[in-house]
C-alpha cells in the first residue's frame, strides 16, 4: 500500500495511505518520482505561513517530478510515459493578470498544490495537465525535482534581462542563489560576483561560473549592473541595492520577516534604481527554467545532499531547519 504524507494542523502530521485519484477531463495523473522541503514546507508544518496561504489538512509538495500515468478527456494521450514537472498555481486562466500571463498574480485568490491543494509527498499527484512541462525522456528526474525553485529564479532573471558583457551579481548561496549563478553564467556576463555569509559556498559558487565571491562584512562594489537578491531578509537587500550603479536593476526573490526596515526610498529615486519582485513562477519562467534544463545549462544534482523514504518526513522536516551548513537541497522519495 503507499503513503501520502497529510500534515493536519501545525506540529501534526500522519502517514495515510493514498489512493490514486482517477484524472477527470483536462487532468493527468502523475506518479511521483521525488518531492523536495524548503522553507515554506516548514512554515506550512510550523503554523507560522502567512494566513491565506495554507488550508489545512494538507499533503505537502510543490517541488517535484515525475512521470505521467494517465490522462482525463481532453488530455492528449502521447502525455502518458512523458516526464514532467508542473507549475503550482492553479491559476483561473480568466482574470486579468492570468490573460497577461502574470499567473502567479491571479485575483481569483490564492491557490497553490502543495499549500491549498494535495502536493506531491504522496506515490501520485493528479492535477490539471495544463500545468504540466515535458522534459527530455533522457532526463534524470532528481535533478527536474529542483526545477520548482530553478523557476522562480528564471523568472529573476527574465525581469532583471541581463545582457551578454554586462556585470552581474548574486547575494545569497542557498539553492536559489546558486540557480541565480547558473542564468545568469548562461548570458556571458562580463563578471558575475557572488556575496553570502559563508566561505564554504564559495567552490560551488566559482563551479557555476562566478568570476569573484566575497562574504557580506568585506569590502563589495558599487557599480554593478543587475543583482539578484535570494537571501530573504531586509540585510541582503539593502547589500543588493548597494551594489549597483546608478540606473542599475534589482531583482527581490526572498520574503523577508514581516516588519523588517526596508530600502531607502531617496536612495532608489536619487540613483534611479530599477527594482523587480518575484513571487513564484509564471509559465514564461517555467517554459524557461525547461529549455535550458534540457540544453545542459542548469545542473541541480550538486544542490541535492540528502535523499529520504517518505516515511522519515519529519527526519527532513528537521534538516532543513537544522542550520546545519552540510545540509543542502533535502529530498523525499515516495
Amino acid at each position: 500500500m503507499s503513503t501520502a504524507v497529510v500534515v493536519d494542523a501545525p506540529g501534526e502530521h500522519r502517514l495515510v495511505p493514498h489512493e490514486p485519484r482517477r484524472p477527470g477531463a483536462g487532468e493527468a495523473l502523475v506518479r511521483v518520482h521525488a518531492a523536495g522541503i524548503c522553507g515554506s514546507d516548514r512554515e506550512v508544518y510550523q503554523g507560522n505561513r502567512p494566513e491565506g496561504y495554507v488550508r489545512y489538512p494538507l499533503t505537502p509538495g510543490h517541488e517535484w517530478s515525475g512521470t505521467v500515468e494517465a490522462v482525463g478527456t481532453g488530455v492528449p494521450e502521447s502525455l502518458v510515459g512523458r516526464k514532467v514537472v508542473g507549475e503550482g498555481f492553479r491559476n483561473c486562466q480568466v482574470c486579468d493578470r492570468c490573460h497577461a500571463g502574470d499567473t502567479t498574480l491571479c485575483t481569483a485568490g490564492y491557490e497553490e498544490t502543495g499549500f491549498t491543494q494535495p502536493g506531491a509527498m504522496a506515490a501520485t499527484l493528479t492535477l490539471p495537465a495544463r500545468l504540466l512541462h515535458a522534459l527530455p525522456d533522457d532526463c534524470d528526474l532528481t535533478a527536474a525535482a529542483l526545477l520548482e525553485p530553478a523557476a522562480c529564479i528564471a523568472a529573476a532573471a527574465l525581469k532583471g534581462n541581463a545582457r551578454p558583457g554586462e556585470r552581474v551579481a548574486v547575494v545569497g548561496t542557498g539553492t536559489l542563489g546558486m540557480f541565480a549563478v547558473q542564468f545568469l553564467k548562461a548570458n556571458s556576463p562580463a563578471e558575475l560576483l557572488v556575496v553570502g555569509t559563508r566561505r564554504d559556498r564559495e567552490a560551488l559558487s566559482r563551479s557555476y561560473g562566478a568570476t569573484d565571491f566575497r562574504t557580506k562584512d568585506q569590502q563589495l562594489p558599487d557599480d554593478f549592473d543587475v543583482v539578484i537578491e535570494t537571501a530573504g531578509s531586509a540585510d541582503a537587500a539593502r547589500i543588493s541595492a548597494g551594489l549597483l550603479r546608478r540606473g542599475g536593476r534589482l531583482v527581490l526573490t526572498g520574503i523577508p520577516a514581516p516588519d523588517a526596515d526596508g530600502l531607502d526610498p531617496t536612495d532608489l529615486v536619487v540613483r534611479q534604481l530599477e527594482v523587480h519582485t518575484v513571487f513564484g513562477a509564471p509559465p514564461d519562467a517555467w517554459a524557461h527554467t525547461v529549455r535550458v534544463f534540457a540544453a545542459g545549462l542548469l545542473d541541480p544534482l550538486p544542490l541535492v545532499t540528502h535523499e529520504l523514504p517518505l516515511t522519515e518526513f519529519s527526519q527532513a522536516i528537521a534538516l532543513v531547519g537544522a542550520g546545519d551548513p552540510t545540509v543542502g537541497k533535502v529530498l523525499l522519495r515516495p
